[in-house]
């Protein structure tokens, strides 16, 4: 065979052609990214004004302009369809017929945009009839996707073939996306929006009017869940609470049953409400295969008793079998109860976006706003046009004789326009109007007629542009509208909202109360009611608040809300957060349980500053170590903390973290040392700071000293002192004079052998109880009012008796409460004579004002431990 070369002829046919060289898997990619967004942007994805598709769009927009409205005879669909496919859009009879069936079904969306008359399918599953034999016409709220369309609210554009114009998006005055819902697979992307109550989305977009600023948080309490057109009961919210704050999440719908009992004994279950989208007929072919293979015993029929009435499965549960425990096993292997993912995903300028709640409405009330705009300016121009042709009929009405002579003296029309727009100054359509007139206009009843019309249209046309000018008006115009749409279409809710129990925050079932929360100094913590301590006169023995195991003993004391945040600082400088109801609680003689499994504490770290976040109007958070260093850092910088823990100050060497308190940033600080040295100081005088930093210089320390507290100043209270024997004392803060950062400070008493170093710098008010606790886990509780106010350089009174070894380690300030029981537990040491004390008290006071507060050598020393 002659092998034939066509080298040269090809050379040939190309000479003159232009080759392009491309690598296939360039122009693959290329083409399919385009071919993708085609079919996101134009079939797939609704837009978020209207919720529509563009083949939804097409069917509405063509049937409204076929006159097929609710108030007209039925047309035939194939009708209808090929108008559709004619016009626009030329994808196939079954792909619109199968979409306006879709809009006409009551099972599918909540607000029918389609009446169907004829068969248009089931909730078994059951098909429509075929376009030829179905009919159908708008539905009344579909008129209001349409509505003003004519006048110019909407962008048009050309269709397929350039021979008819169609709408961009329709002006919809209802929220259609959530309402309808809507659901599509485009390339690389899906979008499931489930339908909505419209009362419910209508109530949303006016609270968004009223408030630009809402939160989705408050949404949510207007718009809780979607709303199905079958029902069934929605089972928990966080999923929809995820959708809602981010676009995505799930929902877990659940059929609604009732158990009945028949005269014989026996229980049947019976369906009335099916989780959305599910096909009837299958459900009860599922239960029926799952009797037959024997995975599930107890059920002995099943029929299906719905009608036009409703919806009715019984299944009928043999006599001994538990109709609850059947009913749970068919939520848990049927379709009875179904999960649903929500995908928020919408057309946003043409391009999909995934949106959480209030985004969807933001964009669909811009949507009207623009709507409203853009009619108001058509009213205007026609109200404009209409006004200038009256006063020109109104001139020539004034005018009549001249104008009757002018007319008939010229020999044709346009001689006539051109002489009365001469002689009058009339623009060419006055003119018209004028030559157009009936001779009937002439009489006294027309003109009257012509002037009340033109004072009318001037009061309308001042109204427009003053809508036009005032945002605000449109927003009342939107509200007014809106809202008339609600009175007119909104039903009751369908589908029930109840509680997933495998969906319960925990928070949600603890009780907000005050607690006292006490941690022992081997990391021991619990918390208790506040309730349960008893108020007790001072120098009482108190009651047993604590057990602690053998040489233990409590640290630390708080008080706190259930469902406050409170901030564990460790020694390490680390800080650790959990909720007061995650703290175990215990009784007044529970030890409580080890901190290190609550908080994920490393080796070598314990806590020991506790500070509850309760108060919202705080802006730092201000640190003291034992070495005398302090810091101030944003609270914002603790807003998110690690199950690990963050680093709260860089410490030092040998150093530890002993204090941490919140202030405003304009407060007062005082801080007390071992050796009974505190010093006050402006807040302001400490920069802040991040995290990681180590701080400033908080006071000149003697050798050996430390730093035991630290207080933000409240200048109306008093200053409580307690020391290690029990000690203590009110003071005013004026005997603390303000100091600069970095002092040496005063001394805050008389700390010696029998009093014991300070332990404790409180300050308190005449509504304030103060709890103190000892080493071994005794608590005493008293009104700070039993106590009277001495001077500062004075050791105070003895408060609470301590056995042989015991110490004071910490107080705290509570809230004062009246208790006249004397309880049990109150010893003979209550019993003592207070009147005497007082009288003590007044002394010291008297020698106090004797003395100097600046001259340490001059101390009054006042012995009342044998009182």
């Amino acid at each position: 065979m002659k092998k034939v070369d066509y080298s040269e002829e090809l050379s040939k046919l190309l000479e003159n052609e232009k080759v392009v060289t491309v690598e296939v898997n360039d122009e693959m990619k290329k083409s399919f990214i385009s071919y993708a967004m085609a079919v996101n942007v134009s079939r797939a994805i609704p837009d978020v004004r209207d919720g529509m598709k563009p083949v939804h769009r097409r069917i509405i927009y063509t049937m409204g302009e076929m006159g097929v409205t609710s108030d007209k005879p039925y047309r035939k669909c194939a009708r209808i369809v090929g108008e559709v496919m004619g016009k626009f859009h030329p994808h196939g009879d079954s792909s619109i017929y199968d979409a306006l069936v879709r809009l006409a079904q009551d099972f599918s969306i909540n607000c029918p945009l389609v009446d169907g008359h004829g068969n248009f399918g089931s909730v078994d599953g059951d098909s429509a009839a075929a376009q030829r034999y179905t009919e159908a016409r708008l539905s009344k709220i579909s008129s209001e996707l349409l509505r003003d369309i004519n006048k110019n609210t909407v962008d048009f554009y050309p269709n397929y073939d350039g021979t008819e114009m169609q709408p961009r998006v329709l002006p919809s005055r209802i929220p259609n996306l959530l309402v309808n819902g809507s659901d599509g697979i485009a390339v690389g992307m899906a979008t499931n929006i489930p339908p909505h109550n419209l009362g419910e989305v209508i109530d949303g977009v006016v609270a968004l009017i009223d408030n630009p600023d809402i939160t989705i948080e408050e949404l949510i309490k207007i718009i809780p869940a979607p709303d199905y057109p079958t029902k069934g009961i929605i089972m928990g919210g966080s999923g929809i609470r995820n959708a809602y704050l981010t676009g995505k999440g799930n929902i877990v719908l659940r059929a609604k049953t009732e158990i009945e009992q028949d005269d014989n004994g026996k229980s049947k279950i019976i369906v009335t409400e099916l989780p959305y989208g599910l096909n009837k007929a299958k459900l009860i072919m599922s239960i029926a295969d799952l009797v037959k293979e024997k995975k599930i015993d107890g059920i002995s029929n099943i029929r299906d008793e719905s009608d036009r009435d409703g919806l009715r499965v019984v299944i009928d549960v043999k006599k001994d079998f538990n109709a609850n425990v059947v009913l749970n096993y068919l939520f848990k292997h049927t379709q009875l109860q179904t999960s649903d993912g929500i995908i928020m995903l919408a057309l946003v300028n043409n391009s999909p976006k995934i949106l959480n709640l209030k985004e969807i409405l933001y964009y669909y009330l811009e949507h009207q706003k623009e709507v409203i705009t853009r009619r108001t300016k058509y009213d205007l121009e026609r109200a404009e046009e209409r006004a200038h042709i009256l006063e020109g009929l109104i001139i020539a009405l004034n005018n009549i004789d001249e104008v009757i002579h002018i007319i008939k003296s010229s020999k044709d029309k346009a001689e006539a326009t051109n002489r009365l727009m001469d002689r009058f100054g009339l623009t060419e359509v006055q003119t018209n109007a004028i030559l157009d007139m009936r001779l009937q206009r002439l009489t006294n009843m027309e003109v009257d007629k012509i002037v009340a019309e033109l004072d009318m249209l001037h009061k309308i046309i001042i109204d427009y542009k003053d809508i036009l000018a005032n945002p605000q008006r449109v927003l009342d115009i939107i509200k007014t509208e809106i809202l008339e749409m609600k009175e007119k279409y909104a039903e009751p809710r369908k589908s029930e909202i109840s509680l997933d129990y495998s969906d319960i925050n925990i928070a949600d079932l603890i009780e907000k109360e005050d607690v006292v929360i006490s941690l022992t100094h081997f990391g021991y913590i619990k918390r208790q009611s506040v309730s349960e301590y008893r108020s007790q006169k001072r120098g009482g023995r108190g009651i047993s608040g604590l057990k602690t195991k053998e040489e233990d003993f409590v640290e630390d004391i708080i008080i706190t809300n259930t469902h406050d945040k409170i901030m564990f600082f460790t020694n390490k400088g680390k800080v650790y957060s959990c909720f007061g109801y995650e703290i175990p609680e215990g009784s007044r003689q529970a030890k409580g349980r080890a901190i290190i499994n609550i908080l994920q504490l490393g080796e070598g770290e314990k806590v020991n500053a506790v500070i509850p976040v309760n108060r919202s109007d705080l802006k730092y958070l201000i640190m003291a170590t034992r070495n005398g260093i302090i810091k101030k850092t944003a609270v914002t910088e603790f807003d998110s903390i690690r199950k690990g823990g963050k680093i709260a100050i860089d410490l030092n060497e040998n150093d530890s973290l002993i204090s941490v308190h919140a202030t405003s940033g304009e407060d007062e600080i005082m801080v007390a040392t071992n050796q009974g040295k505190c010093i006050r100081f402006s807040e302001t005088d400490v920069r802040a700071s991040g995290r990681d930093t180590r701080g400033v210089k908080c006071m000149d320390l003697n050798q050996n000293d430390y730093m035991v507290d630290m207080m933000v100043v409240n200048p109306e209270s008093k200053i409580f002192t307690i020391t290690e024997n029990g000690y203590g004392k009110r003071s005013t803060l004026d005997d603390y004079r303000l100091q600069n950062r970095a002092g040496k400070g005063v001394r805050a008493g008389i700390f010696n052998e029998k009093t014991g170093n300070l332990v404790n710098l409180k300050q308190v008010t005449d509504d304030d109880d103060v709890m103190m606790i000892s080493n071994n886990g005794t608590i005493i509780r008293f009104h700070s009012t039993d106590m009277a106010i001495i001077g500062r350089d004075t050791q105070g009174v003895k408060v609470m008796r301590m056995q042989e070894g015991e110490i004071v380690v910490a107080c705290a300030i509570v809230k004062h409460e009246d208790d006249n029981d004397d309880g049990e537990n109150e010893t003979e040491s209550q019993s003592f004579d207070n009147n005497l004390i007082d009288e003590t008290n007044s002394q010291l006071e008297s020698e106090q004002n004797d003395n100097s507060l600046e001259n340490n050598d001059n101390l009054t020393v006042v012995d009342t431990e044998n009182l």
